[in-house]
């Protein structure tokens, strides 16, 4: 059995901060203390001066492209990068090829991540308009939930059938998370722009074609219909002020039967930043205003909003360098997601402990995963170190995703991860990948 010894960290969890030791045994933390000795000579030491000790980052939402995708991207190389990154725990989405829409599809995602992934991992099963029958097999005890495409993304998943939308919130015990844009409006909005600037459209459009009135109809369609059934929803990317007031932090996340998500890039980016990303950041919802970007803080902050997460959906550049109308939406985040979140810290927008909320011990509380988002004895060790002090550029030499490309190129972070523990075992050390991983597929407590 494996040891490690991380000492002299600061350790931050559940609200607090404190200088300390965490032992690690096997696959879990066996003692969290001032401090601790190495019970052997063989004990692996980390010494942690001066950087932050936190739960690996649990990303609720990923598109790693595998199987029918994967000249973008596949489960082994996006998950290293995500190892890279701080996260050790991701739920994949269904938006495959093919899509994975029967119980049977969805295992051998399972069966290639149990071979291939560097982290732990679990999967959504997608909803269509003629799969209520395959659902309501789905097993909630072994599988994050249930995704519904309310708008058009990559894939062709759209949920668009009101009676079938009902029935699927109506029967299924699944926590329903969803894509809220609105296909008429976003239809309408389209055609208005192809008339003026024929396919090649300024990307600048973007968040006017997939516009704040698409996102708030459908966001709000999906919570009184989830308010109407009973049923457990989850809006996945929120992208503007409005949509915020439609959600309460009157009750503990416990006990919340409708939650919301953020994403990076849309706490990162505004539509300032399309003159020189281009289509680079073009993302389903679309990057808004900085008025957008300023009210999803404040809904963050404010516990509206529960979780942060990636959304990490890469394609190739010459897919993305493509005229607007043909470059697909969607782009890598998965290895700079956490250092990001840092730099807003470290400008002051966000505490480390309530970033630790966000991204670790939220997740966790949603899903209902089983021993993991918090440092805690007796829970699985899935740890991550960062240094505040340790600033680094990103470029091509140090980019890991399959397709080669950051829209964070050229940014100075101030911190990196240099430490990723997942299950006891450092799986990233200061650029390198010194050991074998061993993933498990996610667990959760449900009834």
């Amino acid at each position: 059995m494996s040891t490690i010894l991380i000492k002299n960290a600061t350790i931050v969890n559940e609200g607090r901060t404190m200088q300390g030791d965490v032992l690690i045994e096997g696959d879990r933390i066996t003692q969290i203390d001032t401090s601790i000795s190495a019970k052997s000579s063989d004990t692996k030491i980390i010494d942690a001066d001066g950087q932050y000790l936190i739960p690996g980052m649990i990303d609720d939402q990923v598109h790693f492209r595998e199987p029918g995708l994967t000249h973008k991207a596949n489960i082994a190389t996006e998950s290293k990068a995500a190892a890279a990154g701080g996260i050790t725990s991701f739920i994949e989405m269904p938006n495959t090829v093919p899509q994975a829409t029967t119980i049977t599809l969805l295992e051998e995602k399972f069966a290639t991540a149990k071979e291939d992934s560097w982290v732990n991992y679990s999967f959504m099963f997608g909803g269509t308009n003629d799969n209520l029958e395959e659902i309501l097999k789905v097993d909630e005890n072994k599988v994050a939930g249930l995704k519904l495409f309310l708008g058009s993304s990559t894939g062709n998943m759209l949920v668009d059938d009101a009676t079938v939308l009902e029935k699927i919130f109506s029967s299924t015990k699944l926590l329903i998370s969803a894509h809220c844009e609105d296909e008429a409006t976003i239809k309408a909005n389209m055609e208005t722009y192809l008339a003026e600037y024929g396919e090649d459209i300024p990307v600048e459009m973007h968040p006017k074609i997939r516009s704040e009135e698409a996102c708030y109809l459908s966001s709000s369609r999906a919570i009184e219909l989830a308010k109407k059934t009973g049923a457990r929803l989850h809006v996945f990317h929120l992208s503007t002020e409005k949509e915020t007031h439609l959600f309460s932090n009157k009750i503990p996340l416990s006990e919340k039967k409708i939650t919301a998500e953020v994403c990076v890039h849309h706490l990162w980016f505004s539509e300032a930043d399309y003159a020189i990303k281009g289509t680079k950041i073009k993302w389903n919802p679309a990057v808004k205003t900085e008025q957008d970007r300023d009210g999803l803080w404040k809904a963050l902050l404010d516990d509206r909003i529960d979780v942060i997460a990636t959304d990490h959906a890469p394609h190739t550049l010459e897919e993305k360098t493509n005229v607007y109308t043909k470059a697909p939406s969607g782009g890598p985040l998965v290895q700079h997601a956490l250092v990001a979140l840092f730099e807003m810290h470290l400008r002051g927008k966000i505490t480390v402990e309530k970033l630790v909320e966000k991204i670790a011990h939220n997740p966790a509380i949603l899903f209902q995963i089983k021993d993991r988002g918090y440092i805690r004895k007796g829970y699985k060790a899935d740890l991550v170190l960062v240094d505040p002090n340790a600033p680094w550029t990103v470029n091509k030499e140090n980019i890991l995703y399959k397709c080669g490309w950051s829209p964070f190129e050229g940014t100075t972070f101030k911190s990196r991860v240099t430490h990723t523990i997942v299950n006891g075992v450092l799986v990233y050390e200061n650029l390198k990948f010194p050991n074998k991983p061993k993933p498990e597929r996610l667990q959760f407590n449900r009834s």
